[in-house]
């Protein structure tokens, strides 16, 4: 009897299953979800996270400080300005890359891979995929790449580290592919791309300007590849003209992704709202370094990148502009910080403010930088000048009022040395760089590595972490030690030491 009652109550309970099996797919379905990705939503995405990822931690308590753009009289925040070693810091641009915009922008590629009619969609990913993962191996080093962001694809969860020098031969073939592959008679991503509204010319001329700045990159290690490269760069077509721009379009809200993570991450950390430079979280400020020679020189731009607080306000009169030194511990009054210069709230560190990836300043004084080696038939004074009068012409995106539409008189006071040594033609070329990409950290810093200009006198703190000398790389994060040993450990044996000091592959 009671075997029977069993047989009974499983064949109930196999009855109700089956009966339910009709509804079974929806109602384990999640409303809120969906189950095939929208590329061009996710690409809007990608290009947000990859330009918000810890702006402030790594351009400017790092990056910044080292490069002497920015000071700080404060030693936890100090780890760029005074070389010193903070986890929190040097590790959150990589804790954050990959599961965000390198992830997205894999998804991206997934989906539209196999539709000949978005391939335009595809390369413009891959033009952004370059774009990501030259910032992050710029930093690093050997970085995961090849078997990256491949969980979801091939179920990859630990992949292996690749060399740079394989990753940065594997972009600029990505970045020339995808170029000659971009078709203007096909769909692109239009209004979901934040940078070009899905104009592929214009994407075209930023993976050739890219690809600029990648063969450049080059010189110390293979002067005979970075050439090539170079040469097949300006071949292509780079930016030239302002309307090329490559910049990222920002509002003041609603939501915060929305903001310039230049101002809202760095105003949210530190320059914080009713501070008026007397009480900064971090104690940030411009450096002497980058104040002083932007004075010395009555350079224009200076006023549209800093300000001293008077009050409520800031003043941006050139005269009235001072640099923080790097490498102190002694903490100003709350008067006397408020003497030195901070980033313009109105135009740099503002929350709508474009921001700019690749502009025609850098492209024609990379360009210079060419026809001063060799590489590019044309007047390495005439590019070097018209890479500043862009970058003067380029202070513009912040309003019409901060346009700096004459050169000339900065010109004719800092002539371009064009009977000079090729050092000197460098180290005024790449004092140009280092003043026409402020606010992009990384780039700059990447830039005076390979170049070693402008000349900066390193600071020796006590207790710094690299004998007194200004970093070369970041370090791993710790995670990665527990996380994914085997080929951290494998990355490390090849590349040498995980320290500051340890050199990358085209930086030696």
């Amino acid at each position: 009897m009671k075997k029977i009652t069993l047989l009974y109550i499983a064949g109930l309970l196999l009855g109700s299953m089956t009966a339910c099996t009709d509804d079974f797919e929806e109602i384990n379905t999640n409303p809120n979800s969906v189950e095939k990705p929208d590329p061009n939503f996710v690409f809007s995405k990608a290009q947000l996270d990859g330009l918000n990822n810890n702006y402030f931690a790594t351009n400017i308590l790092e990056c910044g400080g080292m490069l002497q753009h920015y000071a700080t009289y404060k030693e936890a925040s100090g780890a760029g300005d005074k070389y010193l070693s903070n986890e929190v810091y040097y590790s959150a641009y990589f804790n954050q890359a990959y599961p965000t915009a390198l992830n997205e922008t894999e998804v991206v590629i997934n989906e539209v891979k196999n539709n000949p009619n978005e391939s335009n969609k595809l390369n413009i990913a891959r033009i952004w995929k370059a774009y990501l993962y030259h910032r992050i191996t710029d930093l690093y080093g050997d970085i995961p790449y090849s078997e990256a962001a491949k969980a979801n694809s091939t179920q990859i969860f630990l992949p292996k580290y690749d060399s740079q020098e394989f990753i940065y031969k594997d972009l600029l073939k990505e970045l020339d592919e995808a170029a000659a592959a971009l078709d203007p008679a096909k769909p692109s991503f239009g209004k979901s791309d934040f940078i070009y509204d899905g104009d592929v010319a214009k994407w075209k001329k930023f993976s050739y300007s890219l690809m600029l700045r990648l063969g450049l990159r080059l010189t110390k290690v293979d002067a005979a590849l970075a050439q090539t490269w170079v040469t097949k760069a300006i071949a292509g077509g780079v930016i030239l003209n302002t309307a090329d721009n490559a910049i990222m379009k920002y509002t003041d809200g609603p939501n915060d992704f929305n903001r310039n993570p230049v101002g809202f991450d760095s105003r949210k950390q530190d320059f914080t709202a009713g501070s008026y430079g007397t009480k900064n979280v971090e104690g940030g400020k411009l450096a002497k370094t980058f104040i002083d020679l932007l004075q010395s020189t009555a350079d224009p731009r200076i006023s549209v990148y800093a300000g001293v607080w008077q009050g409520t306000t800031q003043n941006t009169a050139l005269a009235v502009q001072k640099g923080f030194p790097n490498g102190t511990k002694i903490a100003p009054t709350p008067t006397e910080q408020a003497t030195y210069s901070e980033p313009n709230q109105s135009t740099v560190f503002k929350y709508d403010a474009p921001l700019v990836l690749i502009s025609n300043a850098e492209t024609n004084l990379y360009l210079a930088e060419a026809a001063a080696r060799g590489w590019y038939a044309a007047s390495d004074k005439d590019l070097y000048e018209k890479g500043v009068q862009a970058s003067f012409l380029n202070m513009g995106i912040y309003g019409v009022a901060y346009t700096i539409p004459d050169a000339t008189p900065y010109l004719t006071a800092n002539p371009y040395n064009a009977a000079g040594s090729f050092e000197a033609k460098m180290n005024q070329i790449h004092t140009q760089v280092y003043i026409a990409l402020f606010v992009d950290e990384q780039e700059v810093y990447a830039n005076w590595r390979r170049t070693g200009y402008p000349v900066l006198v390193p600071v020796n703190f006590p207790g710094n972490v690299t004998n007194g000398t200004i970093p070369r790389r970041f370090k791993y994060p710790t995670s990665e030690y527990s996380v994914n040993s085997t080929n951290l450990a494998e990355a490390v044996k090849r590349q040498g030491q995980d320290l500051f000091t340890t050199k990358i592959w085209w930086d030696k």
